[in-house]
């Protein structure tokens, strides 16, 4: 199987496991955090709803400077207030990634990426493997989120397995 593949494959799982999370964003609580050190709810949300286009940016750029010489350049100034909001965005950031891996090949998923941050390498793989790691990193968010969703009263979905409120496998 090639690379582009697995990674279709992956991106359409974690694409339902997501959708299932973030169908339950308490709406009006954008601001809540379970600790002053911890990220705010709608910040979460708005994050993980946009982490598939991330694919698409490793595909299509040589490289990314998280904190570049100026400030950010693409910050949000605001979070997605709505249900509906997350959810169009995850739908566009997986078209996005889906068409991205569809015009790709596997030599190129198999060159060289780079994580800046202010000008400085942090870290420098293969595309694939930067790819492969958004997947761990949007599912290691998601978890986050389901803990936000327990402390806030609201029922957490069957991710990997059923859950004390969704017993669906």
């Amino acid at each position: 199987m090639d690379l582009t593949s697995v990674i279709l494959e992956q991106l359409e799982r974690e694409a339902v496991l997501t959708r299932r999370a973030l169908e339950r964003v308490p709406e009006g609580k954008n601001d809540w955090k379970p600790h002053p050190k911890s990220m705010p709810l709608g910040q979460l949300a708005h994050m993980i709803a946009n982490m598939p286009s991330w694919i698409a940016l490793i595909l299509k750029k040589p490289e990314l400077d998280i904190k570049p010489q100026g400030g950010a350049t693409n910050s949000a100034s605001r979070y997605l207030a709505s249900t509906k909001e997350l959810l169009q965005a995850l739908d566009k950031a997986v078209t996005e990634a889906r068409q991205a891996v569809a015009e790709t090949t596997d030599d190129q998923l198999q060159t060289s990426w780079r994580l800046l941050e202010g000008g400085k390498v942090a870290m420098e793989n293969p595309r694939y493997s930067f790819i492969l790691d958004n997947f761990n990193h949007l599912a290691h968010h998601r978890g986050q989120l389901t803990v936000y969703l327990r402390l806030n009263e609201v029922p957490v979905p069957a991710l990997y397995g059923p859950s004390a409120d969704d017993h669906r496998f």
